[in-house]
């Protein structure tokens, strides 16, 4: 089992995107997580309201999202992560769970060293390659730290709204159990094929691509 954690501060928070869409998120800091990033969870929808009787709730759509300040902030083409985000805080609100932001930038290696990836993938290595020539493993990320923010939140079963198999087995190894796992979206653009065809390939994603085939 993973160390506990506690809830630091909630404290509301509108939410607007830029293509208009508007809702509200009831936004957790956490004490005592393992690696002392500051990680964030928007309960959104019923979550974004005090539990009054949460013995009464539905189990929660959750998806653990890992940051990504090219793709989240300023709409980076060469991935999927912002319209992921997108398409994520909707559903999450219509259905009642939560958001996990996680500080995991660059499948875990940091926005420098994901920046310095990139330029070798601009000389043919694919994104996974490119983490292990810069010595680092295809993906660093650890979800113990999402595990600690849902046991805190009283959540210890999810639907998972995620296509990587990676986070379900690292959540049921921390004693998440997951009733459902919900794919997201396919943002398939010119410029990130080869980015999801290589998701799909060597990390088992769940992407149902035109031109990938078992």
């Amino acid at each position: 089992m993973h160390p506990t954690a506690t809830i630091r501060t909630e404290v509301i928070v509108p939410l607007r995107f830029p293509d208009g869409y508007a809702t509200t998120a009831r936004v957790y800091s956490f004490a005592g997580l393992v690696d002392g990033r500051e990680h964030l969870a928007f309960g959104l929808g019923d979550r974004a309201e005090p539990a009054v009787v949460p013995a009464e709730r539905s189990v929660p759509l959750v998806r653990p999202h890992s940051e990504c300040l090219t793709g989240d902030v300023f709409g980076s083409q060469r991935c999927d992560c912002g319209p992921q985000l997108r398409e994520s805080v909707e559903r999450i609100a219509d259905r009642g769970g939560y958001l996990l932001y996680l500080r995991q930038e660059g499948r875990g290696i940091g926005l420098y060293a994901k920046l310095a990836a990139y330029a070798l993938q601009d000389t043919g290595l694919d994104t996974y390659e490119a983490n292990i020539a810069l010595g680092h493993q295809a993906d660093e990320r650890d979800y113990t730290v999402a595990a600690q923010m849902l046991t805190a939140l009283g959540v210890d079963r999810v639907a998972l709204l995620s296509n990587n198999p990676d986070k379900s087995a690292q959540l049921n190894r921390h004693g998440i159990a997951i009733s459902e796992r919900v794919t997201t979206g396919v943002f398939l653009s010119p410029a990130n094929a080869d980015y999801l065809a290589i998701k799909a390939t060597h990390g088992a994603h769940t992407l149902d691509l035109p031109f990938v085939h078992d």
